[in-house]
């Protein structure tokens, strides 16, 4: 029976250093040997990721936290933001000096030409200030957008929650998506494409952003680097992202033999 793991990439996949363990390459290479599909579930871009698919060996992702899908390096679901109400957010927010950071599958832009929470929000992600395009959400579809505030200085939000699906990911930093919109759903497009039941998925993650996909595949899996309110919603929760979280997660839902340390050491 085919089964497909999905992986987050910050703190799962990749440790706070941005690096990608060892042990973790190995173990999907030992999936994807073995048949088992194995698949990126993110709230980056695609432009952001193209290096970690191409040294992963993936061709499938669910990127925008489910709002571009692809498999087999085709696109199979879009979900962009609505042009209009980005419009009336971006008016709200600069009332409250807040910022925003518009997103495509290529590329992205700030409303602004220089905010330090923007700078300091990117480069926890290895990123730079974005070029300044306030009007970009007007010259092509946004998958996301980012804006920047924080917690305890966004309950004007709420005034949006007919119109956004907002996600923290930072102290000074939310994802917005479409209402409703979550990796979850983009990991219900990706299966229906490739005929897969729900008890026959996988998911590893450890941000505010897995919950929804945690909670909906068949079996959920938390880091132990995840937060308390993420582990709340997984089947298990293994070890850091840095020590050898993905195989130990990998062992303990049955996809990793016991020995499989052993044998690429």
């Amino acid at each position: 029976m085919k089964k497909i793991v999905f992986f987050d990439i910050d703190g799962t996949l990749l440790d706070d250093d941005k690096n990608l363990p060892v042990s973790t390459k190995e173990a999907i290479k030992t999936l994807q040997k073995n048949g088992i599909y194995t698949a990126i579930a993110t709230g980056r871009a695609p432009f952001m990721v193209t290096k970690l698919l191409q040294e992963l060996n993936m061709e499938s992702y669910v990127s925008f936290n489910g709002q571009y899908v692809v498999f087999g390096n085709e696109v199979v679901y879009t979900n962009p933001l609505c042009s209009i109400n980005l419009k009336k957010l971006a008016k709200e927010a600069s009332i409250h000096n807040h910022h925003l950071v518009y997103m495509n599958e290529s590329t992205l832009k700030s409303n602004v030409k220089y905010d330090h929470r923007i700078k300091e929000s990117l480069e926890s992600l290895k990123m730079v200030h974005p070029e300044h395009d306030p009007m970009f959400y007007e010259k092509t579809e946004i998958y996301q957008t980012l804006l920047f505030a924080k917690e305890g200085e966004d309950e004007y939000l709420e005034a949006f929650e007919d119109d956004f699906t907002f996600i923290r990911w930072h102290e000074d930093a939310l994802d917005v998506v479409p209402k409703g919109g979550s990796k979850a759903e983009g990991i219900k497009k990706l299966i229906a494409r490739l005929g897969f039941n729900m008890k026959d998925v996988y998911a590893f993650g450890d941000g505010l952003n897995d919950i929804e996909m945690l909670k909906t595949v068949g079996t959920g899996v938390a880091m132990g680097n995840a937060l308390k309110a993420v582990k709340m919603y997984a089947d298990y929760v293994t070890t850091n992202v840095e020590n050898d979280g993905i195989v130990n997660g990998l062992k303990a839902v049955g996809l990793l033999s016991d020995t499989f340390e052993t044998i690429n050491q």
